[in-house]
This record gives structure tokens, C-alpha cells and sequence, in this order.
């Protein structure tokens, strides 16, 4: 596993086609974390296959939504499918809540 972001609070590493973040996301390192991940993004072929883990994320804000969100278009952009994404319970109570569940392919129910 590549670790493509070290923060405080927070990791973004690569695995082969997945894109995993643990810890905490705020929005004091959610503009690097967006970045990070958004570069090894563009370097996935078009036509490829990607995953985003955020099952490791533990106290969540919107900022977290906003990461994914921004990768996801970057993916769409890239002609990257994103074929799953797993969330951690707190941040699949967030997306639910924010009405964004219905928008992504996310792997399994997501925590009432």
C-alpha cells in the first residue's frame, strides 16, 4: 500500500485500484486530501476500475462529502468508473442525511 497523504488526523493511501482514507476528515486537510487523491486519479487509465474506502473514517463533516464528491467527478472526467465505495457508519448516516447515497455506488447498506 502507497501512502499518498499523511495527516494529523488522517491517511490516504493506494492499493492497487483502491483509494482508502482513514482517521478523521476535516476541512483543515480536506482540500490536500482532495488533491492527493485527485493525482492518482489522473494517472489511472480511462477505462479502468477504481474503489474508494472511506470505511476507516471515524468522525466526519461535510468536508468528507465534499472529497468524495470532488473525486468522483474527477473519475467521471477521467473515464474512470468508481465501482464501489464503502463508507464508515458515521460518514453513510452523513450521506444519507445530505441525500447523496442515492448518487453513489455504494457497497452495501449503509448504518441507519
Amino acid at each position: 500500500m502507497s501512502v499518498l497523504l499523511e495527516q494529523r488526523r488522517s491517511c490516504l493511501e493506494a492499493e492497487g485500484c483502491r483509494l482508502a482514507v482513514t482517521g478523521e476528515v476535516g476541512f483543515e486537510g480536506a482540500s490536500a486530501m482532495a488533491e492527493a487523491g485527485t493525482a492518482w486519479l489522473v494517472d489511472r487509465p480511462a477505462g479502468s476500475e477504481v474503489v474508494f474506502d472511506l470505511s476507516g473514517v471515524g468522525r466526519v463533516s461535510s468536508a468528507a462529502l465534499s472529497v468524495l464528491l470532488e473525486w468522483t467527478r474527477q473519475a467521471r472526467d477521467a473515464g474512470v468508473e468508481v465501482t464501489a465505495v464503502h463508507l464508515s457508519a458515521p460518514l453513510g448516516r452523513l450521506t444519507r442525511v445530505a441525500g447523496l447515497d442515492t448518487l453513489l455506488p455504494l457497497a452495501g447498506p449503509v448504518a441507519a
